[in-house]
């Protein structure tokens, strides 16, 4: 598998650690604005892999190198930490040009490729990667709230005292702030667990946990690595593992033609199956909210 990361910033230069820790692609190649920050992390990643043991290829390159890869993660962003710390959607307009700028030809030399979208605000991204490369909705898929919901479930398994795997729970909705816990059918064992106090304090810490990680330090990264690797892995070997992740909505609540997140079976053709929770009436009225607001930056940079 010939695995291409666009941007090699922290996010990106993070995904491609994560990719020579866990070696699934035979072939991994680095694109960057500048292409000398490529170049070197491919360099210091292929010095890396002679410590694991495999022989993946590892370089950097241009979009006409990328012909034929098998997928495609877009990472590629402005700056949004520092002093002034940008919330998702005060990145749109200039992440918007930036994906403009590189996917159209992107998608034209991997005609063939899955579209995997880490760049903010993800889900109007991942629906304008869906216009501007032209590929079926099934091979476009965006972060999401995959990590969101990975922090909920950490978090949820130290006041239940049950191991996070085996905890269902999921943050669905928008990748940002009408993002929301779906409460009414989180589980373990079968068993449904309800609402408190506790869970809803969970819950607000873990909207925010995202800006909180970014003032700290000023940037994320490693948990949004392995996010993704988490979805790589599930299309290399065709696991139909069940993530929620930004895809274009089929109709669920009377949604459509927009990206938000729901669960989604990913498999080696991209996604196999959206599935439909029962929600409780008060969080389909917050899905519609989730779909307005990522409506609205669709139509701030100009997409309808």
């Amino acid at each position: 598998m010939k695995i291409t990361i666009v941007g090699t910033g922290r996010v990106g230069s993070a995904i491609a650690f994560a990719c020579v820790m866990n070696p699934i692609a035979k072939e991994l190649l680095l694109i960057n604005r500048t292409p000398d920050k490529a170049e070197g992390d491919a360099l210091d990643l292929l010095h890396a892999s002679a410590l694991r043991n495999t022989n993946m290829q590892i370089r950097s390159g241009d979009i006409e190198e990328s012909e034929e890869s098998d997928v495609i993660v877009f990472t590629a962003s402005i700056p949004y930490g520092g002093a002034t710390l940008k919330t998702r959607t005060e990145l749109a307009a200039d992440n918007y040009k930036l994906l403009g700028e590189w996917l159209p030809g992107l998608a034209k030399a991997s005609p063939n490729a899955i579209l995997i979208i880490v760049t903010n605000p993800v889900d109007m991204l991942t629906y304008a990667a869906i216009k501007l490369s032209g590929f079926p909705p099934e091979r476009v898929i965006g972060t999401g709230t995959l990590l969101d919901s990975v922090r909920y479930r950490a978090m949820l398994s130290e006041k239940l005292q049950i191991h996070s795997d085996d905890i269902r729970a999921y943050i669905l909705g928008e990748h940002g702030d009408t993002q929301f816990a779906a409460k009414s059918v989180a589980m373990t064992g079968g068993e449904r667990f309800f609402s408190d106090d506790v869970t809803e304090q969970i819950f607000q810490r873990t909207v925010g946990m995202g800006y909180k990680v970014a003032q700290l330090k000023g940037f994320t990264n490693y948990g949004v690595a392995m996010a993704t690797v988490m979805i790589l892995d599930s299309i290399a070997y065709d696991l139909r593992h069940t993530m929620p992740l930004s895809v274009l909505v089929d109709g669920f609540c009377g949604v459509n033609d927009v990206c938000l997140s729901l669960p989604t079976v990913i498999g080696r053709e991209g996604v196999t199956r959206i599935l439909h929770p029962p929600l409780s009436d008060d969080e389909q009225q917050l899905f519609l909210a989730s779909a307005d607001a990522v409506r609205q930056t669709i139509r701030q940079v100009g997409l309808t």
